[in-house]
């Protein structure tokens, strides 16, 4: 993969399939299985993150990660929905796709950013940390984390 060749862009209509597949077999691929009565935000992504920075990342036309970054109260944005195609992993998609929702969430004000993911995935929680962001707190499995945006 060359870097030059990575391309994000906005969340289009014609993406949903693409997109909720993409997401939905990463899923697949950490858990073993998928509950068909979870993510019912990506039935209707144009609509669930119609406030929401929602990036796809394109490379030689197909989608190949995305991630979201939403709005909460007190000049705080969330990041959700962060996947990379299973076969293009641990070659910096995920990293560039990550810089560019901290560049857009300083680019809109935003003072700090957080998000969260289960504790037993340890490989995201060493690639959330080293990118500068720091643990807050545990509840039931999760782990919950920071960046400062202002400093």
């Amino acid at each position: 993969m060359k870097a030059e060749s990575l391309e994000f862009r906005p969340f289009q209509p014609e993406d949903q399939d693409e997109v909720k597949n993409l997401i939905l077999s990463g899923l697949v691929d950490h858990w073993g299985k998928l509950d068909p009565t979870k993510n019912p935000d990506l039935n209707n992504i144009a609509h669930s993150y119609a406030d929401a920075i929602f990036l796809v990342a394109r490379l030689d036309g197909r989608i190949v990660g995305t991630g979201a970054l939403v709005p909460r109260a007190g000049g705080t944005a969330e990041i959700v929905r962060m996947s990379v195609a299973s076969d293009l992993r641990r070659m910096g998609i995920g990293k560039r796709i990550l810089l560019e929702l901290i560049h857009r969430a300083k680019a809109r004000g935003f003072s700090c950013i957080i998000l969260e993911t289960t504790a037993k995935w340890a490989e995201v929680i060493a690639f959330y940390q080293s990118m500068g962001f720091r643990l807050t707190h545990l509840v039931n499995g999760d782990q919950y984390f920071e960046m400062d945006l202002t400093v």
